[in-house]
């Protein structure tokens, strides 16, 4: 029997239960492609991100570290320059009295000190004393003496009162201390007040 037209056309339009299921899973795989693409280039995006940040803040975190080591050097120096000079003030304060012992001393007149006249001999004798022992002290703690008559002149040591023309003398050179200056640890605390010799 040859089957009828009609059943010819529905048997066409019917596919096999197989055939539906090749397809969907053929449409199921490009989607599922398409949807693995786009995630792998969120992905790619957010680590290209998070790697950019990562970088910015270990930059950031050197930064601070070699800030918090210049603050800690530069706070170790103040502490120790402190401790240097945190004496200034006292030491200008004594270096008047270093110098009314200085002119008391030279102010005693040589001749007059004998053995017959004991008391200026044992006052004298007590001021020269407390002079060599108050220099001493200075020295212990890193307070010295400038004086500089003949040494070439240093304005950052020396503070010129005069120029003077002086015989035999080379110009620039000092060739009078009015006032004995002092250094304390190196830098100049009073400038030794002078006379330059000029052309």
């Amino acid at each position: 029997l040859r089957p009828s037209p009609r059943l010819l056309c529905a048997a066409t339009r019917q596919k096999s239960p197989g055939q539906n299921l090749e397809e969907e899973q053929g449409q199921g795989q490009s989607e599922q492609k398409g949807e693995a693409g786009s995630a792998e280039k969120l992905l790619a995006e957010e680590k290209a991100k998070l790697e950019e940040q990562l970088k910015e803040v270990t930059d950031k975190y050197k930064r601070a570290l070699a800030d918090a080591e210049n603050i800690r050097q530069r706070s170790q120096k103040l502490v120790e320059e402190a401790k240097l000079y945190g004496i200034q003030s006292f030491c200008k304060d004594l270096l008047e009295v270093a110098d009314i012992l200085e002119k008391a001393t030279e102010s005693v007149p040589k001749e007059e000190i004998k053995d017959d006249n004991p008391h200026l001999k044992s006052l004298y004798e007590g001021l020269v004393m407390t002079e060599v022992q108050i220099q001493k002290v200075f020295k212990k703690h890193g307070l010295l003496r400038l004086n500089p008559v003949g040494a070439r002149f240093d304005p950052y040591e020396h503070e010129a009162l005069f120029h003077a023309p002086v015989a035999g003398k080379e110009p620039g050179t000092i060739a009078l201390v009015s006032k004995i200056g002092y250094k304390l640890h190196g830098r100049t605390l009073r400038p030794a007040l002078v006379g330059v010799v000029k052309d």
